[in-house]
């Protein structure tokens, strides 16, 4: 075979594989096409078109702004994660071969790439699959009236740009003929993010393998370690060494009576032996958020109060983890692990009564005052809401995925023994609904007593 022919096979195989890819390499640039078409049948029977823009940069100070994350709704239908980008969808009749998916986006710069490094662009924009048309973003408000006329709706995500939306707000009202119906795109989305996909379920697993790696590094060090900080920084370094761009939120490093704080942030504690320290962290991947907590004794073996509590928290999350299944109520897990918590603090003389009426009474709440789940997904507390549009409770479906993190906290109350004091414990895995029962997505990083204890041995 003559060099030439092998070197155009090998260009075009190239060209094929990068397109197959998304930008950032986990998920298919199909995916996102599919997406669209899914969300476009959908504007179709509303006689609705739709409109959603990125998310803002936002200024930190002078010449400074914060880490840009690009909307979750956006990048749910682009995986375009640079600013100042607007995708319109406009459904047409069946054998029209009118626009239906027009992306404008910012022309790409040399002279500030000099500062940002290469950016995406027009050409890069025209690429992606089943996108019909492209326009710079500054051209958007030249073409607003022309996509919004003849339909009944206006679906629109600002995307949480509040310049975006005031500008459009105006230019909107000054069109002759525009729809009369405005709904949030959030409202339609959320049902189809609250199924994850294969390769969304796959971006999940990455995150959270990297989170349970990045762990199992920190908790042989935490017994030599000082203050809480430093216990952060060996998680956060692990998921950067492991390719995660983005924490998937703020973590959550408290020790002793911090770990009793549930969102406490401020990480300057001491390590003290005799102590706990409870971490809720997780990695972003492609966007996907893992979310994991793990509570440890600092001295690398529990106390006889702490293994007590830890196990009864342990016990709780197991019950409510085997509850879920498709069919069940979202809450379901959440009331399994309220009777078992309540059940075993009245063993502990930590709660009184009969624990059938302490439920009713919510008298678990003096140690227990969250709920024990959320879907997990591009967000940490992924959109879907806990009531369908109906406003009845969400029943689980496969493909749905959600945490279990059952918690006790213990802060130095009078009418407590001492001995419990400053005892804070939550722990939380990441849950796939499957067909016929759950799939732990973490089931990989230990949490049982034995585990944690011979991991942290010198």
């Amino acid at each position: 075979m003559p060099k030439y022919v092998l070197y155009i096979i090998l260009l075009i195989t190239g060209i094929s594989l990068l397109q197959g890819m998304s930008k950032s390499g986990a998920l298919p640039t199909d995916e996102f096409a599919r997406r669209r078409s899914i969300l476009l049948n959908e504007l179709r029977d509303l006689n609705a078109c739709a409109i959603l823009h990125s998310a803002p940069e936002i200024e930190r100070n002078n010449d400074v702004n914060f880490q840009y994350r690009q909307d979750s709704d956006f990048i749910y239908l682009t995986d375009w994660s640079d600013p100042h980008g607007i995708l319109v969808l406009t459904p047409q009749p069946e054998g029209s071969d009118a626009a239906e998916v027009t992306f404008f986006v910012t022309p790409r710069n040399l002279k500030m790439e000099v500062w940002t490094g290469p950016r995406e662009g027009l050409e890069t924009a025209a690429a992606l699959p089943h996108v019909d048309t492209t326009f710079a973003y500054a051209d958007f408000f030249d073409h607003l009236g022309q996509v919004t006329s003849g339909y009944d709706r206006l679906v629109i995500s600002y995307g949480s740009d509040l310049e975006f939306q005031s500008v459009f707000d105006k230019r909107f009202k000054q069109v002759r003929r525009h729809p009369h119906t405005i709904q949030e795109a959030s409202v339609l989305l959320k049902a189809h993010r609250l199924i994850k996909s294969e390769t969304e379920i796959n971006a999940l697993e990455r995150a959270i393998d990297i989170t349970g790696e990045s762990l199992a590094d920190a908790l042989k060090l935490i017994p030599s370690l000082s203050y809480e900080y430093e216990a952060q920084a060996e998680i956060e370094y692990g998921f950067k060494k492991r390719g995660a761009k983005r924490l998937g939120f703020p973590s959550i490093v408290g020790a002793g009576k911090n770990a009793t704080y549930l969102h406490y942030e401020d990480h300057a504690g001491s390590l003290n032996p005799g102590d706990l320290l409870l971490m809720d962290v997780g990695a972003e991947w492609d966007y996907y958020s893992a979310d994991i907590s793990r509570t440890v004794p600092i001295s690398g073996t529990f106390s006889e109060e702490q293994r007590l509590i830890y196990q009864l928290v342990l016990d709780a999350q197991v019950a409510a983890i085997e509850s879920v299944k498709p069919g069940i109520a979202f809450r379901e897990p959440h009331n399994v692990a309220v009777e078992v918590v309540t059940e075993g603090l009245v063993e502990l003389g930590l709660l009184s009564g009969d624990p059938k009426v302490l439920i009713k009474e919510r008298a678990y709440r003096k140690f227990f005052m969250h709920g024990t789940s959320h879907w997990l997904g591009l967000d940490v507390h992924d959109a879907g809401g806990y009531v369908d549009v109906a406003g009845q409770a969400h029943v689980l479906k496969s493909g749905m995925v959600l945490t279990v993190e059952p918690g006790i906290y213990i802060s130095e109350h009078a009418d407590i023994d001492p001995k419990w004091w400053n005892i804070g414990i939550r722990i939380e895995d990441d849950i796939l609904v499957t067909p016929k029962g759950y799939r732990v997505l973490s089931a990989s990083i230990p949490k049982t007593i034995n585990e944690i204890e011979g991991m942290m041995q010198p």
